[in-house]
C-alpha cells in the first residue's frame, strides 16, 4: 500500500500548487546567534562539542562556532570547535560571526591559521534606514566599512560572507550599492537578514528575486551564493525559510528549538523534518531528538509540551477515538499506517513512536493497549474496568504510577 493510496494530499492537489522543493544547504546558528537569547543559558565547552557532534551527525551542512570578537571564551570556544571538527573529521564547515571590524575578523583569520581549518567569515552590518537613522551612519560610511572588511578577509585567504542586518526593510539603493561593494572585494555569499522578523513570504520573494537578478546583471550569480537568515517576531519563522528556498536561496539559518534573540530564529529541527516532508531532504533524522534534548538541557530551556515534533504532547493522546485508531491500524500489522493516522509527521522519523495514555476521555482500547505494551494481561475485566472508573474521576492524564498502583490492587 503507498500512502497515496489513503491520503489525498490538498498540498499538491488544486490550482495553488509549489514547485517541487529545491534541495538547500541548511546553516546552524545555535552556537551563536541562538546563545543570544536572553533567557538560555550560554553552554560550557564540552556541551558545545557534543551539540556540534549532533548537528554533523544529522546532516547540517555549516555552523557558526561563535563571535570570537566578543572576548576571550569566546575565542577559546570558537578555536575548540573548529580543532574538534578538524581532528574528528566531521562534515560540517565551520564559520564565525564578525562585525564590519578589523578587531572581529583579525580573531578569526587567527584561529584559521592555528587550526589549518578554512573559516567562513560572516561579516555584518546594519543597512536599514532606521538602523542608520539610530546610528547617524550614511551610505559612504557603510559602503567602506564593507569593502574594508570583506577585502581583509579575502587578503587572507578566507571565505567570505557578507550579511546585511534587516536586509528587509533597506532600501534597494543601498542594498545595491553594498552587495556590489562586496561582491567586487571577493565576497561569495550574501546573506538576506530578516532580523527582526518583520517579513512575510511577499516580502522573502521580493527581496531574494531582486538579489538573485541583482547578481545576473554582474554576471557572478553562478560564483556568489544566496542565504536567507530568518527571525521569528510574527511567527513567520519556518514559512519564511522555506519559502526562501522556492524562490531560489542557495542555503537557510536556524537554530535548534528556535532559540536566539526575542522570541528566537528559524527552527531548524523543525525546517529539517519539513524538508524531507516535501521531498528536498534523503537525511537520516533518527538523531534529530536528541539533538534538541542536547540543546535544550545544555542552554537550560523547557521544550514547549506542545512543540512541533519534539514537545512531549506531540505523539501522545489519550483520547479514545484517536488511540483506537492508531491500535487498529498497528493490529494490521501496518506500521506505517499506524504511525500517519493520526500524525502528519511519521514519529519514527525522528526515533520517537505513537504514545497512548489513559484519562477521562479514553476508552478501555487505551487501557488494554496501555497494559499490553507493559506485559501485563490485558485480559482481565477487573483490571480494566478499575482503571477505566478511576480514569473518569480524572481531570488529567494517569502517570504510569497511578495504573499500577490500580493494577496491583485490582490483582490481589
Amino acid at each position: 500500500m503507498q500512502p497515496s493510496d489513503v491520503i489525498y494530499d490538498w498540498n499538491t492537489q488544486g490550482h495553488a500548487i509549489s514547485p517541487p522543493m529545491r534541495r538547500a544547504e541548511v546553516h546552524d546558528e545555535t552556537l551563536r546567534d541562538g546563545i543570544q537569547s536572553p533567557s538560555v543559558y550560554d553552554p560550557n565547552i564540552d556541551e558545545k562539542m557534543r551539540i556540534l557532534r549532533l548537528l554533523d551527525k544529522v546532516g547540517v551542512d555549516s555552523t557558526n562556532v561563535g563571535l570570537p570578537g566578543a572576548g576571550r571564551r569566546a575565542v577559546e570556544d570558537s578555536k575548540r570547535l573548529v580543532e574538534m571538527i578538524r581532528d574528528e573529521g566531521l562534515g560540517i564547515r565551520p564559520g564565525c560571526a564578525a562585525r564590519t571590524h578589523p578587531n572581529d575578523i583579525r580573531p578569526i583569520i587567527e584561529i584559521a591559521e592555528q587550526t589549518g581549518v578554512p573559516i567562513e567569515i560572516m561579516a555584518f552590518l546594519g543597512s536599514s534606514p532606521i538602523r542608520m537613522y539610530a546610528e547617524k551612519w550614511d551610505e559612504d560610511r557603510l559602503e567602506k566599512l564593507t569593502r574594508d572588511a570583506v577585502r581583509m578577509g579575502v587578503e587572507a585567504g578566507m571565505p567570505v560572507s557578507f550579511v546585511t542586518e534587516d536586509t528587509v526593510r533597506s532600501k534597494p539603493q543601498t542594498l545595491k550599492r553594498l552587495f556590489e561593494a562586496a561582491v567586487e572585494e571577493g565576497a561569495t555569499r550574501l546573506v538576506l537578514c530578516d532580523t527582526v522578523g518583520h517579513s512575510t513570504t511577499n516580502g522573502v520573494f521580493n527581496l531574494v528575486h531582486f538579489t538573485h537578478n541583482l547578481l545576473i546583471g554582474m554576471g557572478v550569480r553562478d560564483q556568489v551564493k544566496l542565504d536567507w537568515h530568518g527571525h521569528n517576531d510574527r511567527g513567520h519563522g519556518l514559512t519564511n525559510a522555506l519559502y526562501a528556498i522556492e524562490a531560489g536561496i542557495d542555503r537557510v539559518h536556524g537554530c535548534v528549538l528556535g532559540i536566539g534573540e526575542r522570541v528566537g530564529n528559524t527552527p531548524i529541527d523543525l525546517l529539517l523534518v519539513n524538508l524531507k516532508l516535501l521531498g528536498a531532504e534523503e537525511r537520516e533524522l533518527t538523531d534529530l531528538t536528541e539533538l534538541v534534548n542536547e540543546v535544550a538541557k545544555a542552554c537550560r530551556w523547557d521544550i514547549p509540551v506542545n512543540y512541533p515534533v519534539f514537545g512531549r504532547d506531540a505523539f501522545r493522546t489519550g483520547t479514545g477515538v484517536h488511540a483506537a485508531a492508531v491500535i487498529k491500524a498497528e493490529a494490521n500489522g501496518d506500521d506505517w499506517l499506524a504511525d500517519a493516522v493520526y500524525s502528519g509527521v511519521p514519529a519514527s522519523w525522528v526515533g520517537r513512536y505513537q504514545e497512548i495514555e489513559i484519562g477521562h476521555q479514553s476508552g478501555l482500547s487505551n487501557i488494554k493497549y496501555w497494559l499490553r505494551k507493559r506485559n501485563i494481561a490485558d485480559d482481565d475485566a477487573r483490571i480494566a474496568n478499575a482503571i477505566f472508573d478511576y480514569a473518569k474521576t480524572k481531570s488529567e492524564l494517569l502517570t504510569d504510577e497511578e495504573v499500577l498502583s490500580i493494577v496491583a490492587k485490582a490483582s490481589s
